[in-house]
């Protein structure tokens, strides 16, 4: 295994669309997985998507701490490939998020409250889940890494984006308003 290099914000692979992984097992594929999470575990993130390490791929990989969990039971690595995220409903609501690829900084971002994950498991096994709360955020996130979307492409107020010390530090509330689609 290999702790890969993060694309940062500005390198072209972070903007284009990701092609399909072909076949989820496939050895390649497997090495990259967990080159992938050896990385995201070094960097200490809860998501990494294969755009993120060069690699232009329907794939990315995340985890919920307990911190951050529904029922504060922590959600283990889960690997995704070729994703299809479906909102459920049209409540959206702002939550931080932060990126690998953009250090530093973080901003407060909408997203659906609830969405419909189907995709392909490591193993080639199909997922198809209902989530919520921060593992909806994250998967979100994520899944907009494999169309070349960034955070800061959907960040509607500005006052809400920062770098991580002092929006910490200051604690800057949300506002508690729920968006509408």
């Amino acid at each position: 295994m290999s702790i890969l290099k993060i694309a940062r914000m500005g390198h072209p692979v972070l903007l284009i669309p990701a092609k399909p992984v072909e076949d989820a097992t496939a050895p390649d594929v497997q090495r990259l997985i967990s080159d992938m999470a050896e990385t995201l575990d070094d960097a200490g993130g809860v998501g990494l998507a294969a755009p993120q390490v060069f690699s232009s791929l329907r794939l990315f990989l995340y985890l919920v701490p307990a911190s951050r969990a529904e029922g504060g039971a922590e959600m283990p690595l889960t690997v995704v490939i070729n994703p299809v995220v479906t909102p459920l409903g049209e409540d959206i609501e702002l939550g931080w998020e932060g990126c690998l690829s953009i250090p530093g900084l973080r901003a407060a971002i909408p997203r659906f409250q609830r969405i419909r994950l189907t995709a392909t498991g490591a193993d080639g096994a199909p997922i198809d889940k209902e989530l919520s709360g921060f593992e909806a955020r994250v998967v979100q996130h994520e899944a907009d890494h494999l169309d070349g979307v960034l955070y800061t492409m959907r960040m509607h107020d500005f006052r809400y984006f920062g770098f991580n010390e002092e929006t910490t530090r200051h604690e800057l509330p949300l506002p508690k308003v729920k968006l509408k689609t």
